[in-house]
């Protein structure tokens, strides 16, 4: 007819014949524009997502991390100083405690108390197979000599700088970028189906999914899509249902 509005031409392909069926016969309750929805999620891979924090549904989670990276509001860079374990053993050592089984020493001057550390030690030592009355036995050694201390002694490695990345929903320190964004994926987003936006109205959409959806649910793009059924005899009993329920 010249002048009327020409109807959209959409395809339908084995593959999503295929799961369209699947879902029908999943959901046998389920109206027109619910399955065209699941279509339009087969059809794009749509992956939507709800960022509770901001009570906001995002198309996708690539979409939404580009916009909190974009807005500094995923993640932190930050420097941190890792200082190394104390030296159990040093120049200034006058006394060593030695444990026999591991080796293990604690200084006169490394350690508030050597002693009560030796014997506490040696009574837990995975090592120590010696018995006294049932008992690990607390047997210890100890020495005074300059050249026996001075084969404990160990340098110290230097306190050393390193970058970080914290969060910046919840301030958990991570090692890289990469487990930030594991984090929030794990935790801070949720998962949802083009049906589940469809019929919320708790959460508002982000303006490009919304226009996403005005571009693809409207009188048109269903009318397009009912067409491209009637080529497919299997959707025949389903159409005769949606049309006779309209």
């Amino acid at each position: 007819m010249p002048g009327a509005a020409m109807t959209t031409a959409l395809t339908i392909t084995s593959e999503q014949k295929s799961e369209l069926l699947k879902f029908i016969k999943k959901n046998r309750n389920a109206d027109l524009v619910t399955v065209y929805l699941a279509f339009i999620e087969e059809k794009h891979g749509m992956k939507p997502v709800l960022f509770p924090r901001e009570k906001t549904i995002y198309q996708s989670l690539e979409t939404l991390l580009k916009k909190l990276e974009a807005d500094g509001k995923l993640w932190r860079e930050t420097e941190i100083t890792i200082q190394f374990g104390q030296q159990s053993v040093n120049a200034e050592t006058k006394k060593i405690y030695i444990c026999p089984f591991t080796g293990k020493v604690f200084g006169d001057n490394t350690h508030p108390n050597p002693q009560d550390a030796i014997y506490d030690w040696v009574s837990k030592c995975p090592e120590n197979t010696e018995r006294v009355g049932g008992l690990p036995a607390k047997r210890f050694l100890v020495s005074e000599d300059p050249e026996v201390i001075r084969n404990y002694i160990s340098e110290r490695k230097a306190s050393v700088k390193k970058v970080v990345y914290s969060s910046a929903l919840t301030g958990k320190l991570f090692n890289s970028k990469n487990a930030v964004i594991e984090d929030f994926k794990n935790n801070h987003v949720k998962v949802m189906t083009m049906i589940e936006v469809q019929n919320q109205n708790r959460f508002q959409i982000d303006e490009q999914f919304l226009e996403f959806i005005q571009k693809h649910l409207n009188e048109e793009m269903i009318s397009a899509f009912v067409e491209a059924l009637s080529n497919h005899k299997e959707f025949e009993t389903y159409l005769m249902k949606w049309v006779d329920s309209e």
